[in-house]
């Protein structure tokens, strides 16, 4: 691809950051703007990327090639009006993706739940076994200190989102398809509008090329028929194609090294490929794991040295992280923010810890998505003794709905009285937080928002 110079609006979202160093690795001159919650900066500074922190159209420099925004941003922001008015080439984010994406071998990840771990185990394997990919990731992953790999080689590994169904840019050479739960609800109607996204992006993936699919979801199977090409099935159940055995869970000093210890055996047609070890808590990764395997079997990589990859993998940033203690308290941060999540999130914080208060701090995200799913939602805190909801945090999609975090509260009561507490925002909850833990307690802060910041507050601001 020839040398552009390139500006990125919203450039500190997890898929535009990512892109953008993917762009500055190829060696793209790079910048942007953002007004956002600078998570992606340090990403973006540490690679010598210059970011505006607001959005006016004198920022946009005179000699650029190519504007690209991300889908977040409205038809009103300055910088994309002075773009489209002077003529200069713009790019949604997924389609600057595909742009690069559709000329490699690709391999996306997609799926309601465990594509980012999954993307990022998968670009890990294959980075340890000399591989060389690309890969985006849409959180940091820990041993890459960000979200993105710009590899030599012929494999561009992307986690591959389907809101607003960005999947119709990509056109993949094979695809993971972890699960399907019915989500997004400001963008599909229903749940069979939301399944024919995942539908019509498989039947997308040419003859030559193969879906690896879980085997014990059974949206996924049936939408996995729809494919031509070559499929590959992973999972717990029976009928597996690469099939899950000889489970075992084991907790290893969880506070001092964030991690857990997960063994277990995957056959593929009833012939042992290996015995496997992950460090990341819970069957779901066990499941994101296998998915990986599968797909390396596919490549007849050596499953020992599949084996010593997933050993080493730690995991990324905001699923089922570790930050710290405060008065004895053990603080973890996830960005759980579907209710199959908070009950898999909340399910495993259970089993390590079965005898902790647990306390989960929710920021509902989105009023389109809290309004479809909530009743699932309030029937999702099972295994939290304590539920603390915070104001729908609404980001960029919507600024108001029919709905409120009250409403979720008196449901939530409902099920179980004085289970929930409704405490508006961020800074009030860590008030009442810091006088309330002990070391008895587990504090979980929970969602897709900026909801990280009463664990990382209780860490940094209220030190025992």
């Amino acid at each position: 691809m020839e040398k552009q110079k390139i500006y990125i609006i919203s450039i500190e979202g997890a898929g535009t950051s990512a892109l953008a160093v993917i762009y500055k690795n190829l060696g793209n001159f790079v910048m942007g703007s953002d007004e956002g919650d600078h998570f992606y900066g340090d990403v973006l500074k540490r690679n010598g990327i210059d970011v505006f922190d607001s959005y006016n159209a004198k920022n946009v420099p005179k000699n650029i090639d190519k504007v690209v925004y991300s889908t977040c941003v409205k038809e009103d922001n300055p910088e994309l009006k002075e773009a489209i008015q002077r003529g200069i080439p713009t790019l949604s984010y997924p389609e600057a993706l595909a742009e690069i994406f559709n000329q490699k071998m690709g391999i996306a990840v997609c799926g309601t739940h465990g594509k980012t771990t999954t993307t990022a185990i998968l670009a890990t394997v294959f980075k340890e076994l000399g591989l060389k990919p690309s890969a985006l990731v849409g959180s940091k992953v820990k041993d890459w200190k960000g979200n993105s790999l710009a590899g030599s080689g012929d494999y561009f590994i992307i986690e591959a989102d389907e809101y607003q169904n960005k999947l119709k840019s990509y056109n993949p050479w094979a695809v993971i398809l972890t699960s399907v739960d019915y989500d997004h609800p400001d963008f599909y109607e229903t749940f069979d509008d939301y399944k024919q996204a995942f539908i019509d992006f498989v039947k997308k993936i040419p003859r030559h090329g193969f879906l690896v699919y879980c085997n014990d979801d059974n949206d996924v199977v049936k939408i996995a028929k729809e494919a031509s090409c070559q499929k590959i099935s992973y999972g717990f159940s029976q009928g597996s194609m690469c099939k899950i055995e000889n489970f075992e869970f084991q907790i290893n000093n969880f506070q001092i090294n964030n991690s857990v210890g997960q063994s277990f055996e995957v056959f593929y047609k009833d012939k042992s490929l290996e015995k496997f070890k992950i460090a990341l808590p819970g069957k779901h990764n066990v499941l994101n794991a296998t998915a990986v395997i599968a797909l390396c079997h596919k490549f007849n990589l050596n499953s020992l040295r599949i084996a010593d990859a997933l050993k080493t993998f730690r995991g990324t940033v905001r699923r089922f992280e570790y930050i710290g203690e405060n008065k004895g308290a053990i603080l973890i941060d996830d960005y759980a923010h579907h209710p199959e999540e908070i009950k898999t999130t909340l399910k495993t914080a259970r089993n390590i810890f079965p005898q902790k208060n647990i306390i989960t701090i929710f920021h509902p995200h989105s009023f389109s998505r809290t309004e479809a799913l909530l009743t699932d939602f309030s029937q999702s805190f099972e295994n939290s003794n304590e539920v603390i909801i915070l104001d729908i945090y609404g980001s960029a999609r919507e600024a108001s709905g029919n709905v409120s975090s009250r409403d979720l509260v008196r449901l939530i009561n409902r099920y179980d009285p004085q289970k929930s507490q409704y405490i508006p925002t961020i800074d009030e909850a860590l008030q009442v937080l810091k006088e309330k833990i002990g070391e008895n307690d587990l504090v979980i802060s929970m969602g897709a928002g900026d909801v990280w910041r009463v664990t990382h507050g209780l860490k940094n601001k209220y030190k025992a």
